[in-house]
């Protein structure tokens, strides 16, 4: 979760991503910035997310996207 964390600050450094459950839904992240996580995620930790998993509920906090990451790393 760490690096997770990490990652996610370099992308976007002024937001609380350890204790914020609410990323999309308040709008505080953008299109461009969902678009730079998964480019990031993908080429971390060796995995490609689907269109189908671009839901806000896999983007909503970052325990939502480590769960994600953790799905694909398994398919």
């Amino acid at each position: 979760m760490e690096e997770l964390i990490e990652l996610l600050s370099e992308i976007k450094e002024d937001v609380d991503f350890e204790n914020c459950e609410t990323l999309i839904d308040d709008h505080i992240l953008d299109s461009f910035d969902i678009l730079q996580i998964i480019s990031t995620l993908n080429d971390n930790y060796d995995i490609s997310i689907p269109a189908s998993e671009i839901i806000p509920d896999n983007f909503n906090s970052a325990k939502a996207l480590l769960a994600l990451v953790e799905k694909l790393k398994d398919e």
